[in-house]
This record gives C-alpha cells, structure tokens and sequence, in this order.
C-alpha cells in the first residue's frame, strides 16, 4: 500500500500459522525474531518474537548454543558447516527448519548478517519469519492487490489529511482524472464539481469514530463527464496499524445514477403528494379571506418555492361577486397575502399586504387571468422578468435575488377568477417542471374554493352584523352617579346572527335600568325576538315599572311572539341617591357585585323560568351598590366554554374582577382577555356599572313632617336650592309643581314623606313620595270645582310627569327640562 509505513509489533504468539499477528485492513502482519550469535555459537540476544517462534524463553536461550537448542543431533554437522560458512561470508538467506521446544519443526526463512561487537569480535544477527505466515501474507496481497487493480468497482486509499494515495484505474474512469493526477490532492482540488465538502465531512467522521459508513451519497459532475449530473454510492472505513494507529481512510465507490434519479423522481413525488396532504389539512381552517391566502403561502415555503404571493381583485375582498375581466381593461389585484423563505429581498421589491397592483390588458399577467390557465416560465432572465413585474423598478431587486423560474396559477372557484397566486424559486435550483404545475393548480383550486367561501362568509356576516348592530343601542345614556362600561361580541365561528342583547334604559329621579338577554339559539328570527324583546323591555322600563314586573311583560310578549322562542333576561334598576339596586331574573346568569375593597361574589337572585315559558313569576332582590362599587351583568357566551361547568366561569369572571387597580374599560378588557378564547360560538354581551359619588349641588332631600304647612315649607325648600344651584330662573315653574304635589300627596294619600330635588345635564326633576298606594290621575273638573287641577296643572308645566311604587307607598316626579349648557 503506498503511501503507509508498515511495522509489526506483535509480542505474544504461537510458532505455527495461526500465531497471533497485528492486521491492517484485514491482512495480516508476520512476527519477525531476532537474535544475535558469537561466533562460537553462543547466544548473546534473543527477542520475544525468537521465543515465540521456538518456545524458549529468553532466560533459557541467552547463553546457550543455537546448534544445540535449535538443531537435531544428527544435523547439527551440516548446521555447523553453514554456520562457519555464513561467519566468513557476506550472509546468507533462505529457508531451514528449526526444532521447537515441544519436539515439531517449524520452517523458516533466515536472514542473516555478520557484524563486528563493541570490541570488535565478529558476531551473527539472525532474523527470521514463520514460512507459512509469510507465504499466507503474500496470497493475501496477491489478492488484494489483483482486487484494488482489476475490480470495476472505485477504490481508493486516503491519508489522514484526506489526500489520495492510492486509488485503481476503475475510480480514475469514473472521475476522468489519471491515477497519478490524484496523488497526494484532496477531493474538492480533483473534482470541484461534486459536493465534495460533504464528502470530506463523511470521511472524517469514519476517522474520528472508528464506525465504517456505508452507501453514502455523492452528486454532481466530473471532469469526465462535465455535462451531466451524476450520483455515487460510496462505502469508507478506517485503515489501522497493528498499534491501532490511524493510518487514513479507505473506500468503495459504484456509480448510482439512474438509481438515484428513479429515487429522486419518486421522492419528489412522494414530496408533492405529501405537500398536498398537509395542504389540504392545512388550508382553509378558518373562514376569513386573508388567513385562508396565508395558509397556501405556509405550505407552499419553502418545499415547492422560495417566495410565494397571493392576490386578489378589490371585489372579492369586499365579498361582492367579481364580474368577467374585460379584454380592454387593466386588472387591478390587491396583495393578501406574501411570503419568502429566504431574505433575497424579493418581499421588500413585491407589494406588502394592503397594495394594489395595476396590471396593463396586455400584460402576460392580466393574460393569464383571463384565460384562467397558469402561466410558466421555466427559465427566467431580466428580459422574461421585465414582462412579468407590473413595475420596471422591480426587475433589479428580482435579478439581485436571483430569480431563475416563475410559476403564476390564477385563483379560480366556481367559473369565477378571484386573483392570482405567484411562486418563484431563486434557491432552489431546480425549474418548475409540468408536475409542480399540475401541484401548484391542485393547492391554488383548494384555496380558491376556501378563499370563495370566505368571501361569501364575509358578505352574509357583514349583512348580519349589520342588523345585529341596528338592533343593539346605538348610544349609552350617561347617568349621574354610575360609570359604565360595555361590550359586545359576535360570535367568531357562526355567521348567522345571535339573539344576546343589552340596554342602558335612563329612568325618572336619575334613576337608571340595566337590562341584559339571551334569545335561545342563531339566525335572523333569533334577531327579530331579540329586537322585539329589548323594545318592550325598555318601553315597560321607562314606564317605571319594577323589574318583576318588567320580566313579567317580557314573558307574555316573549310567549305571543310563537312557539319556542325562549330568552334569559335580568333586569336591574340603579337608584343614585340612595345606591340600591333592585334586580329580577329571567333564568339568567347572576350579576357578579365587586365591592369597594375589591372583593367579587355573585348576587344570589331568584333563578325564575326563562321567558316565553308562560305563566312565570319573577321577584326581585334588593342590594346597595357603594360608591366605589361595581356590578357586572354578561350573557352565557362570556363564561361558557366545553367540558367546564358554569361555576367555573364565574369563579374567574369574579377572579378578574376582583381588584381596585383597574378603570372600569380596563376590567372589561382584561374579563375579555381573560374569559375569551379565540373562536368563541357564541355571541358576548356585557355591562360593568360603578357607582360614583352624586355632587352635592345634584341633589337636595326635605324631610316632611306630618302637621304644619307642608306645602310653603317645600316651595322655600325649593327656591333656595335653584339659587344655590344656578337654577332661580326656573324656581317659580318648580315652586308651583312642588306645592301641587305635596298638596296633593295631603288630601289624597296618607301624607307626604319626602321632598327630593334632583338635576342631571339635561333635567331637573322633583319627586314627591308619600304612603299612599294609588298613583295620581288626570280628573275632569267643572268650573265651579275649587278642586281637581293639581295634577292637570303638573301635567302642562312639566315636560313629563309619572309615578312609580314603593315598599313604603309612592313617588310622584315631574321633570323640568334645562338648556344645554355651549
């Protein structure tokens, strides 16, 4: 083997064949003895490989004479002879049978060499080799040797620096280099047309681990064949000496290319079934437009391209019905969608998402939409990219990243062309072929068909959101003495409408009316009881009845609309002045209260039967709501979610709640962070009201006795709290109206209790409360009735006037309406 230094350095063995010896490559090395002789015959040196070969030690040899410890007696004459003959001679080699120790002949061959001691004595240095070893060692390199020169197989021998130092005729064929032009050069300086870096990255694995690597691959093109890629399969393992030092690396190498390229054309297809697999899992799992176009994108980078855009025309996105393109017109297409695997800085030269493209009638682009057939351009250069981009400024960029195929599929579903779908390879150095078209149409029409649908998604959601939001209060009545927040959430997994609701209903004295409902399932007649039931929810609020009984009406009405239309519903009303709520259930979720230091429980209510059930009764629960404090009313849809019970979401809506850090816009984002998963099936509806601090120049309380003249006591009452209040110019409409009240609280209840002054922005109202039970009305009066015009007299100076009950009688009010302050 040329190139390698071969030493041998057995030290134990056996005086036959079999004796132990170090193996390179799988070829053995033979022990060599030695031994030095005086020239009487006596041993002076005797190696261990001596002793292995005779069976005597080195204790038993030195000293004594080879002739008689070698030698039989009856040879000994003629070993006598040669040995005087070799002490006068030059030396002598060749071949003579020694005795063992165990009494069996071993033959021999013998090298020896007479040479003079330290003190100029003549001496005899003997080596010698077992006959049958060395004559196996010589078939053994007579075969190798016939094999690394005859086989038609690629053999060569590395160093440890990965430089050739021995390779046969058959490798030199298959690299179209001659033999003596790869000595001692490295692969990548004698074939720099393969991936020789990944070659040598092999190779030097085998030399560190020791582990043979078989059928490691090769590709590319030689010097012998320049034109045409190639690809070898090649075996490498370690060469070592009999220390176990690294010599270099040998290897194995057949030509694999048609293999290779049957293996490559079945994993390219293996590849693209795959891709369409994951695709069609992958695309269209939602049903919005924009996300859709990026799902193609995701799966097609980087397995199928290196950038990858998706646009569509400005119809679609409005989820209006694309007409046919005209010859004569441009197309006008807007990017949804781009997507690179690789910063070539081809998505900075291409439209970002939101641009609009105009393309020329006589564009290949605008051509190939309207022919709904894909445009390819296998091989592109400036010229062919110059026809292809909308803008001259983009042929640079496109160049620079090295745009070498392009590929344009337009995005067609049900006869109709919604856009484009571009795929551009400047990596990958493969050319889109027939079969990544035939790919690229099956992924583009999966989209298409997903993209169409969401554009139908989009207009019927629209038309429903729309007459869901003309439904819902287009404003919130600010209260004195309560902040509101609100929210409301289509659901984001169901295009028809839903049936949850919510109102800020303004009452009489300040008063206000919070009123939440679900109507029982989706769609437009879910929509239309919903509108239904919140407007005569807010007129039966305004006419200052109870929540019972607000519920109580909700449920005839709810039941006369038709068979099966249930809803939940809760009412609640806010008084300001004293801070009570009043609230009455429907089957609904219990409002949540988070006190003033940030504690949150639920309020028990009475659960009641939902409405439309007929026949149901409501009561009403009574609670005080501190400054400070806020209750939260929500539909199902807030705290419902699949596999938990509705405790749970109460339990974290009133974790969320709980807390004194947070406005009232900052709770109901963080309820909705917390409580609201992406894609929730149900629509969301919510109110948080807390109570703030009534100034004291709003409202004013007169006590009244029951004896002494009530009425002249509530007009000075009055008069002095409009001036304090700015309002003077008002006293003598509110003078009149609180004398006739409080007078006729005297004659037709038990007495008057209360006197109540209240102003907001737009109103001062004045209320009357007394024990009595029957609620004033209009009565004709003849002329000569001294009696009788009180309430006809309140009726004209007030811009609305009415009554409601209490625990304790009534309160009679009448409002004054004030001037918008500039």
């Amino acid at each position: 083997m040329h190139g390698f230094e071969w030493t041998s350095a057995d030290r134990a063995g056996h005086h036959g064949a079999g004796a132990d010896s170090a193996r390179l490559g799988g070829h053995r090395l033979v022990p060599l003895a030695t031994a030095l002789v005086q020239a009487d015959g006596r041993i002076l040196h005797w190696s261990e490989e001596a002793a292995a070969l005779s069976g005597y030690p080195a204790e038993q040899a030195v000293g004594a004479y080879a002739a008689h410890l070698l030698v039989p007696e009856h040879r000994r004459g003629r070993v006598a002879e040669l040995f005087q003959q070799i002490m006068a001679g030059p030396g002598w080699s060749g071949v003579y049978p020694i005795r063992h120790r165990d009494g069996t002949d071993v033959e021999l061959e013998f090298h020896t060499y007479p040479i003079a001691g330290p003190d100029g004595r003549p001496l005899l240095l003997a080596t010698a080799s077992d006959v049958r070893a060395l004559r196996q060692v010589e078939a053994d390199l007579a075969v190798l040797d016939g094999l690394f020169t005859q086989s038609p197989i690629g053999m060569a021998v590395y160093d440890t620096d990965l430089r050739y130092v021995r390779l046969n005729n058959a490798l030199a064929k298959i690299n179209g280099v001659a033999v003596e032009d790869h000595l001692g050069r490295r692969v990548p300086t004698v074939l720099p047309g393969i991936n020789s870096a990944e070659v040598e990255a092999v190779m030097r694995q085998v030399l560190s681990t020791g582990r043979p690597i078989v059928d490691a691959r090769s590709h590319g093109r030689t010097p012998g064949d320049p034109l045409r890629d190639r690809a070898w399969s090649a075996s490498y393992f370690r060469l070592e000496d009999s220390t176990g030092r690294v010599l270099g690396v040998s290897s194995s190498l057949i030509d694999v290319t048609e293999r290779f390229q049957a293996e490559a054309r079945a994993a390219r297809a293996q590849e693209r079934l795959a891709l369409l697999a994951e695709a069609t899992a992958r695309i269209g799992t939602t049903l919005d437009l924009q996300r859709t176009a990026e799902e193609l994108i995701e799966a097609v980078i980087p397995r199928f391209a290196d950038f990858a855009t998706v646009d569509l025309l400005d119809p679609v996105l409005r989820g209006e019905e694309p007409a046919a393109l005209q010859a004569d017109k441009p197309v006008l297409v807007r990017a949804v969608a781009v997507g690179e695997a690789y910063e070539a800085g081809l998505t900075r030269a291409a439209d970002a998402v939101g641009v609009t493209s105009e393309y020329a009638a006589n564009r290949v682009y605008t051509q190939c939409l309207r022919s709904g057939r894909p445009l390819l351009r296998a091989h592109v250069d400036e010229e062919v990219l110059r026809g292809l981009v909308p803008d001259p400024d983009r042929v640079g960029p496109g160049v620079a990243a090295g745009v070498h195929s392009y590929l344009m599929v337009p995005v067609l579903a049900r006869g109709m062309v919604l856009g484009g779908a571009e795929f551009v390879r400047t990596r990958n150095p493969e050319p889109f072929t027939a079969a990544d078209v035939a790919l690229a149409e099956e992924l583009v029409a999966r989209a298409a068909l997903a993209i169409d649908n969401a554009r139908l998604y989009r207009r019927e959601r629209e038309t429903a959101l729309t007459l869901q939001r003309s439904l819902l209060p287009q404003e919130i009545h600010r209260t004195l003495g309560l902040e509101i927040a609100h929210r409301y959430l289509p659901s984001s997994l169901v295009s028809e409408v839903g049936g949850d609701w919510f109102d800020v209903v303004p009452l009489s004295c300040g008063r206000v009316a919070l009123v939440v409902g679900d109507v029982m399932g989706h769609g437009i007649r879910a929509a239309a009881t919903m509108g239904q039931l919140r407007t005569v929810a807010r007129t039966l609020a305004t006419l200052d009845l109870s929540p019972e009984q607000v519920l109580t009406r909700l449920d005839e009405t709810a039941n006369a609309i038709g068979e099966g239309q249930f809803a939940t519903c809760i009412c609640l009303v806010y008084d300001p002045v004293d801070r009570t709520c009043t609230a009455s259930s429907a089957g609904h979720l219990p409002p949540v209260r988070v006190a003033a230091d940030g504690s949150a429980t639920a309020v028990e209510l009475p659960a009641g039967l939902p409405l439309g059930i007929g026949g149901a009764a409501f009561e009403s629960v009574e609670f005080t709501l501190p400054v400070g404090a806020t209750v939260a009313l929500y539909t199902d849809g807030l705290i419902e979610r699949r596999g938990h019970d509705l405790d749970e979401g109460i339990e974290l809506l009133c974790r969320t709640l709980a807390g004194r850090s947070r406005t009232l816009e900052e709770s109901a984002d963080a309820v909705l962070g917390a409580l609201v998963a992406e894609g929730t099936d149900d629509d969301i509806a919510m109110i948080l009201a807390r109570a703030l601090p009534v100034p004291t120049d709003r409202i004013a309380t007169l006590h009244l006795p029951g004896e002494g003249p009530l009425p002249s006591q509530a007009r000075r009452f009055t008069r002095a709290t409009l001036q304090s209040w700015g309002l003077a110019v008002h006293g003598d409409f509110a003078e009149l109206m609180v004398s006739e009240l409080v007078t006729n609280a005297l004659l037709h209840a038990d007495a008057p209790r209360r006197l109540r002054l209240f102003r907001d922005d737009r109103t001062l109202t004045v209320e009357v409360a007394d024990a009595g039970g029957q609620p004033p009305r209009l009565r004709s009066s003849a002329e000569e009735d001294e009696g009788g015009r009180g309430m006809h007299l309140v009726s004209e100076l007030a811009h609305r006037w009415g009554s409601r009950s209490t625990r304790e009688g009534k309160v009679v009010w009448a409002e004054i309406e004030l001037p918008l302050r500039g």
